[in-house]
């Protein structure tokens, strides 16, 4: 099971009714929006799942409602913050508490339709008032896990509260203070009740988080998933490109890889395809109705379990292969004591960072080998593939040249042996 993300947090509503939910309807859309043709938020919409917000919205709500009490002697009920692809829900408040020079504020998180342990979990908030020039300082509390071992986007030491939710809650403290007065000087501790609990049914303890969950999320919004709800979903994607008549789509793990891959290519929304972690589900459909190219695009631990040869890349069923990834180092000119590094590391990304110190193209040898498979899966379809591995903020650490086909033009390109 996952300890990602959430939908309509219990109790989060529209300001004047807060009984009346306020889920998003297609992620990357206005709350309320209708999705659009193609794309993810058709995706979604045709799902018929209801989507939600995720534990670093839940925090980010807690946080705002806090420090808000704390300028003014009252807390916003419900909250309402800014999310940062612009959507503003509101979340009503399960726990208020205000002292002197400091307040607590709640938010239970609802996993919507999305199978997320974390469901019903209260998501709590204390901001507490730092002298001036200090900043905003993060700390975990109870069930909230610290970093321990390298190799995750945080520094060890640090509480588990990922960089995009970090930012999330420094803009809504920022806009606050600007809003009633204050300076935006405050230390935010998060914590969520049983949550060192919870994490047990994480793959926390083994990343070396500990004592509690992490508080994540990229976007805020929570796409749930059902298995053959999200398979029929890509499908559906598919089709709507064909038939608008798009020729080269892309396969992508999430909103980080869909947003470098539209850049790379400048690929409309209808030509964008939310695989999830279903990466076997968009080559078997493709390769029965076939499109001029597939770009594969995702992060680059997802994508080297594709290159080693699974196509369900939830953390589940597949889990990053550290030995795979030494030989693939070995044939980029990874020597043995790098090798032995890489098969020991913590994370894919810790793994990335040895060879990348080293002058190793880890992420260009995943890309590769995961385009080979690709292949191997679409059987001969007339369909040329690359593939992108992006680390969590976008940025594109491995690539492939396209490759099968054949292309527009001209004849199959022949196949590349890993490493090539």
């Amino acid at each position: 099971m996952k300890s990602s993300e959430s939908a309509t947090p219990a109790g989060s509503g529209t300001p004047g009714n807060p009984a009346t939910p306020t889920a998003p309807t297609a992620p990357g859309g206005a709350t309320g929006a209708a999705g659009p043709a193609g794309g993810r938020g058709a995706q979604l919409k045709h799902t018929g799942l209801r989507p939600g917000w995720t534990t670093g919205a839940c925090a980010t709500a807690a946080a705002t409602a806090a420090y808000t009490a704390l300028l003014t002697g009252d807390f916003p009920d419900p909250v309402t913050i800014t999310l940062p692809k612009g959507q503003t829900p509101a979340f009503a408040l399960a726990v208020e508490e205000l002292a002197a020079g400091r307040a607590t504020a709640g938010v239970v998180k609802d996993a919507g339709d999305d199978p997320d342990v974390t469901h019903g979990a209260l998501v709590r908030a204390t901001v507490r008032l730092l002298p001036p020039g200090s900043g905003v300082v993060f700390r975990a509390g109870p069930g909230v896990g610290t970093v321990t071992r390298p190799g995750l986007p945080l520094e060890v030491g640090e509480p588990a509260i990922n960089p995009v939710p970090r930012r999330m809650m420094t803009d809504q403290v920022a806009e606050a203070a600007a809003r009633h007065g204050g300076r935006g000087d405050v230390e935010i501790t998060v914590s969520i009740d049983h949550g060192e609990e919870i994490a047990r049914s994480t793959w926390n303890p083994r990343l070396g988080i500990l004592g509690g969950l992490s508080v994540l999320g990229t976007t805020g919004i929570v796409v749930p998933y059902s298995c053959s709800a999200w398979i029929d979903s890509i499908r559906r994607g598919v089709d709507v490109a064909r038939a608008a008549g798009r020729t080269h789509v892309a396969g992508c793990t999430g909103s980080t890889s869909e947003r470098t891959v539209a850049e790379l290519y400048g690929l409309p929304e209808d030509a964008l395809l939310d695989m999830g972690d279903f990466a076997g589900a968009v080559l078997k459909y493709v390769r029965r109705h076939p499109v001029e190219r597939l770009t594969v695009c995702g992060g680059f631990a997802k994508l080297s379990k594709l290159a080693a040869g699974h196509l369900d890349l939830h953390s589940a069923r597949s889990q990053v292969d550290k030995g795979f990834l030494a030989e693939l180092a070995r044939t980029g000119g990874a020597g043995e004591e790098l090798a032995g590094q890489v098969a020991e590391a913590n994370t894919g990304l810790a793994a990335l960072q040895l060879c990348a110190a080293a002058g190793v193209p880890l992420g260009d040898l995943v890309a590769v080998a995961a385009r080979d498979q690709a292949l191997e899966v679409l059987r001969g379809a007339p369909v040329a593939v690359d593939v992108v591995c992006v680390d969590r903020a976008g940025a594109v650490v491995g690539r492939s040249t396209p490759a099968g086909g054949p292309p527009a033009g001209g004849p199959p390109l022949r196949r590349r042996a890993p490493g090539t």
